[in-house]
């Protein structure tokens, strides 16, 4: 089993440690595993703790939460040993660390793959400490290291300001989406690809964050040009936050589709698995004529967007 990691980066006070609690407790049976470099600069809410022994927090729900101190790679390498391994590990980087360098490391491991990387912002303050002499480096970095942008504390700023912040980031990640929060309230379709998996593609929802959002199943019955796909879809253009399903390639091999905000990943599928596509973005259903252009397109071999 290949494990997939997600991780969740952002300068000191963006609100990692509020989106992480916000993932734990809308798991909805996902066996969620979240590494963190010292307990102490994640507290886990209280009423989530069922146990806590050294290393190991049981938190409710089969989740836990795990410290890796300074040898990332051996606490990962433990995490895939155990019995009942999680469904999709978290793993929560400092606040001055570089996610890129991180990425590099897990993807030296056998048995785990990046799921993507989702960099906070606070929307208070991000522009000026991207001004800072000091700290502006470090900022730039994260920012251009993200597949999702989570523009979080919205609430503290005008709608005006929320505008121009979104161009503000898109011109320091090109290409990778935007996604407005207050309270690290984010969609949980759009934070881990495992939660994808079990959406219901209808659009629509009770939560706020959610309303933003909607999702919805993409037919894709003829074989098409995987790559060619995969690549048209994370296309800034419609806006999807992610997107995964299951396509017929060209050569008559099933692929299995993945895409995360600006960044793609195909891999062999079974064959009995039945093709077509789960997408989630703003306004995603806004553009299914132009996704179901690119499936056609896709299917001639030639995607033109």
């Amino acid at each position: 089993m290949t494990l997939p990691v997600t991780l969740i980066g952002g300068y000191l006070g963006s609100g990692k440690t509020t989106l992480v609690n916000h993932i734990l407790r809308n798991a909805g049976g996902l066996r969620i595993a979240v590494m963190v470099n010292d307990f102490g600069s994640l507290p886990i809410d209280a009423d989530l703790i069922e146990a806590q022994d050294d290393d190991i927090i049981s938190i409710a729900g089969g989740c836990v939460c795990c410290s890796y101190g300074n040898d990332l790679t051996q606490a990962l390498m433990e995490l895939a040993a155990i019995e009942v391994p999680p469904d999709h590990v978290v793993l929560e980087t400092s606040g001055v660390a570089l996610p890129g360098a991180i990425v590099a490391s897990v993807g030296l491991l056998d048995g785990y793959r990046h799921d993507g990387t989702l960099v906070l912002a606070d929307a208070e303050t991000i522009r000026a400490q991207g001004a800072d002499t000091y700290i502006g480096d470090t900022i730039e970095r994260q920012l251009s290291s993200a597949d999702l942008l989570v523009l979080n504390k919205t609430d503290l700023v005008t709608e005006a300001e929320v505008a121009t912040l979104t161009g503000w980031l898109a011109r320091k990640a090109p290409g990778a989406q935007v996604v407005p929060a207050e309270h690290g309230r984010v969609p949980r379709e759009v934070l881990l690809q495992s939660f994808l998996e079990r959406a219901v593609p209808v659009a629509g929802s009770h939560d706020h964050a959610d309303a933003l959002f909607d999702t919805f199943p993409v037919s894709v019955p003829q074989p098409v040009d995987a790559e060619q796909l995969a690549r048209g879809l994370s296309q800034a253009a419609f806006g999807l936050a992610r997107a995964k399903g299951f396509v017929r390639g060209l050569d008559g091999r099933m692929r299995l589709v993945q895409i995360v905000g600006r960044r793609w990943d195909i891999s062999d599928a079974a064959e009995d698995v039945a093709a077509g596509l789960v997408v989630i973005g703003r306004d995603a259903s806004g553009h299914a004529r132009a996704i179901e252009r690119l499936v056609d397109a896709a299917a001639r071999g030639a995607v033109r967007v």
